[in-house]
């Protein structure tokens, strides 16, 4: 699937939160986060230093929502998306702990009607294996974004999804194998991970404002509202509801609680004088246990890292010469990173509810070069500079594309040839009807859009859910001349029933 290029044209007022009663312990910090934000045209972003088990500066940036005057502070909820695996990861880790069950138990034990495509993998899959992103599946992201499916029924059909590369072989990003960790911590427990998590680290951590649900958003005040780029400008957008991706990305926080999620990891498992999290299982949360090559992007930015590895929900690299322990988390409108330091006992929290990912790491690694005591870069132009880059090249692509359309063709049956009922084995139905005249495609709850001609058989969706962006569409005829099927770009074949 694709998304349209960001193109931001607009500068965002520098308004802020009151500052902490903390005081920054990093010089020009708090100029420098202002004027990112304009530069980037963030909405809003809340920030949070943890160091030597203190949160040393807690503040929030900009505004909740555009248009609307309220401003984000340290309390302010965020989603904190793919940044929850490493909770869930905890999760499993305090059930190690207790002897409840094991890294290497094989995941069948605990849920005996998971099945793989290959019935040799679903016998060797284990609990590790769904913490390292190595089960050899690609992401299959449909089975849970924007649809019905419950975790339950995106654990069923994940039968029908062929693996990319063989079992164990290649790192590959799964967040669906990460909702089974969870469910494995409902079966080894007895309680939904949701409970679990509740009971066992939001509270003992004082974690007040953390869910993971949106549903406990409602009535909440000081919750962001997330943002994407639309046509060129920046818009408020819908809160995505993704309650069914679970212990893949569904908790919602602050900067405030995350920090001190910061600080148990920080501190070995122990807070405020009581282990809730074994040394040993933050260890092996942190040890390398996949290998994830860098990119020519990250060698350039970061020419002192020399590797990337994968822990349980961590990312784990070396800069400087020191251990860096992250992860982002993206969903629609929110970005999140959380990077530590281990040997420095430094930590940093970034969320904020605008587009542009790589604002969030520009300002973790100002940070840490402060600490490492290395000459401070201007990591939020050099990024920008390489955002930019990157949006120039997608809009040549998108002329590209314009000029290669072939003129002068058309459907080759009238539009009415094309309505009915198409089905994906593993995604489910998907409609074509006409609507004032023209084609449109409804997949699921999100994804109703209009098709526009490009050219032969091919017809572009415009989703009507504008942070969708756009995807292409190809009939396929059958040896009757009539429409067989179409060719979802990225997603796969849906059949005519």
């Amino acid at each position: 699937m694709k998304r349209r290029p960001l193109f931001m044209l607009f500068l965002i007022l520098g308004m802020s939160a009151p500052l902490s009663a903390q005081n920054s312990r990093v010089p020009g910090l708090d100029a420098y986060i202002e004027q990112a934000l304009k530069d980037w045209s963030v909405p809003g972003l809340a920030i949070a230093i943890v160091r030597n088990d203190s949160i040393i500066y807690e503040r929030g940036y900009g505004v909740r929502k555009l248009g609307s005057p309220e401003t984000v502070d340290e309390n302010t909820i965020f989603s904190v998306a793919s940044t929850t695996k490493a909770m869930a990861a905890a999760c499993v880790g305090m059930l190690v702990d207790e002897a409840k069950m094991t890294w290497d138990d094989p995941v069948t034990k605990w849920l005996p009607e998971f099945e793989l495509h290959d019935p040799w993998v679903t016998r060797e899959l284990t609990v590790r294996d769904l913490l390292t992103h190595r089960s050899g599946l690609p992401r299959g992201d449909l089975l849970w974004y924007g649809s019905t499916n419950d975790r339950s029924e995106v654990l069923r059909k994940v039968k029908m999804l062929e693996p990319a590369t063989s079992f164990r072989s290649r790192f590959g990003y799964q967040n669906i194998m990460y909702m089974a960790a969870g469910e494995v911590v409902r079966s080894a427990s007895g309680m939904s991970w949701d409970q679990f998590i509740v009971e066992r680290l939001f509270r003992p951590l004082g974690m007040s404002s953390s869910s993971t649900s949106v549903k406990d958003l409602d009535g909440r005040q000081n919750v962001a509202t997330p943002h994407e780029e639309v046509d060129e400008d920046i818009v408020p957008i819908r809160w995505p509801n993704y309650d069914n991706v679970g212990s893949a990305g569904s908790v919602n926080s602050t900067a405030h609680d995350m920090a001190q999620w910061v600080r148990l990891n920080l501190s070995n498992g122990v807070f405020n004088g009581k282990q809730l999290l074994s040394q040993k299982s933050v260890e092996e949360m942190q040890t390398p246990q996949m290998i994830n090559r860098l990119d020519s992007l990250a060698k350039a930015l970061r020419p002192s890292t020399h590797f990337l590895l994968y822990g349980f929900g961590w990312n784990l690299l070396d800069y400087q010469g020191k251990k860096v322990v992250t992860h982002d988390g993206w969903l629609d409108g929110m970005r999140s990173r959380v990077g530590m330091i281990p040997e420095l006992k430094l930590g940093v929290v970034v969320l904020l509810n605008g587009p542009r990912a790589a604002l969030h790491g520009a300002l973790v690694y100002w940070i840490f070069d402060h600490y490492l005591g290395v000459e401070r870069r201007d990591w939020s132009r050099e990024m920008l500079d390489i955002v930019r880059n990157d949006e120039a090249k997608a809009k040549e692509r998108t002329e590209e594309r314009k000029k290669a359309l072939v003129p002068g063709t058309k459907p080759a049956m009238p539009l009415t040839a094309y309505l009915g009922t198409y089905q994906h084995g593993m995604y489910g139905e998907a409609k074509i009807y006409l609507e004032r005249g023209k084609l449109v495609l409804a997949f699921g709850p999100m994804y109703t859009g209009d098709l526009d001609h490009r050219h032969y058989e091919t017809f572009q969706v415009n989703w009507r859910d504008k942070v969708l962006g756009w995807d292409d569409v190809v009939f396929v005829q059958g040896v009757d001349g009539k429409v067989a099927s179409f060719k979802w770009d990225g997603v796969g074949e849906f059949v005519r029933k």
